[in-house]
């Protein structure tokens, strides 16, 4: 199932005011009833119908953020991490962690491999601790624009992540020292968050290029207009030329995503996509049907021979 912030369309970091207010918009939008028949609007409806419901409430929205549970709400494996041996004696941890029977045993291979001197009847030893690993769910905005957020481990306490604009799925960030603890004074290890950046409902992002398919009214596409199109950065007014058809394109140069190399920016192609009117007009089937082109058309020319 889709991540519910992409499905309404927010970012992670959303108020509960905004989560409201975006459903309402696309339900508004998508129902049923003024779809009779669509498939593809009832499925939409029911998605940021789960959606909403997920996030509302104030306890699965703060475990979906934790990766306690996914987006159907269902339980998530949990990983292990250092602090569940919160407690534990550090050498015992150790042995524990590399698969030894007793401390005894992880000593006498330390003392054995390394040539570590004894101190206290213990092998004087360090060891950097071990790396850990998280998968972490990012919204397509937060991805976009950047946030900064928490993982939250099993005991309750949480590492602060910084997900950096124009980050990429699959994009592996490293938090030095965020692993577990080391042996005799030697350093934590690291921990590694892989992000699962999520689609969304409007924008596709092709490397750096965002692509909006934008629906316009006929009178729009004949007489040409400024309208409002969604951008990651917000909307922006845009001028449609004056007979545009099905599949004009524009460009709107640098609102794509920030490439981090070379600090310049992408670009946001759209797609015109004309839409007629949901209800019947009357004066606009009686002018069409008296219509008379200056030139005839063939618009299937070239598929029929």
């Amino acid at each position: 199932m889709k991540d519910p912030y992409d499905a309404l369309g927010v970012s992670s970091s959303a108020t509960a005011s905004e989560i409201k207010s975006a459903f309402k918009k696309l339900a508004r939008k998508l129902h049923p009833d003024l779809h009779p028949d669509d498939k593809e609007a009832e499925a939409r409806f029911k998605e940021v119908s789960a959606a909403y419901d997920l996030l509302k409430d104030k306890e699965k929205r703060r475990r979906y953020d934790a990766g306690e549970i996914d987006a159907t709400g269902a339980e998530r494996p949990q990983h292990q991490y250092y602090r569940d041996f919160a407690g534990q004696d550090s050498f015992h941890q150790h042995a524990a962690q590399d698969g030894f029977a007793s401390e005894e045993e992880l000593e006498e291979f330390l003392a054995q491999a390394f040539g570590g001197g004894r101190r206290g009847g213990r092998a004087e030893f360090r060891a950097r601790g071990s790396d850990v690993s998280y998968v972490l769910p990012v919204s397509f905005m937060d991805a976009a624009n950047g946030a900064k957020t928490a993982i939250t481990l099993p005991d309750g306490k949480s590492l602060k992540v910084t997900i950096p604009e124009g980050a990429e799925d699959k994009q592996m960030l490293r938090l030095k020292g965020q692993g577990m603890p080391g042996y005799g004074g030697g350093e934590a290890g690291d921990a590694y968050v892989e992000l699962k950046v999520g689609s969304h409902p409007f924008f596709q992002r092709k490397d750096n290029n965002i692509h909006l398919e934008v629906p316009v009214t006929l009178q729009e596409a004949i007489l040409g207009g400024r309208i409002s199109v969604p951008t990651i950065n917000g909307p922006v007014n845009v001028t449609i030329p004056k007979g545009s058809n099905a599949g004009t394109k524009l460009r709107l140069k640098e609102k794509g995503i920030l490439d981090r190399k070379n600090k310049q920016r992408g670009h946001q192609y759209i797609s015109l996509r004309i839409e007629l009117p949901a209800e019947e007009e009357p004066e606009l089937a009686a002018f069409l049907k008296d219509w008379k082109p200056k030139k005839k058309q063939d618009p299937r020319k070239e598929m029929v021979s």
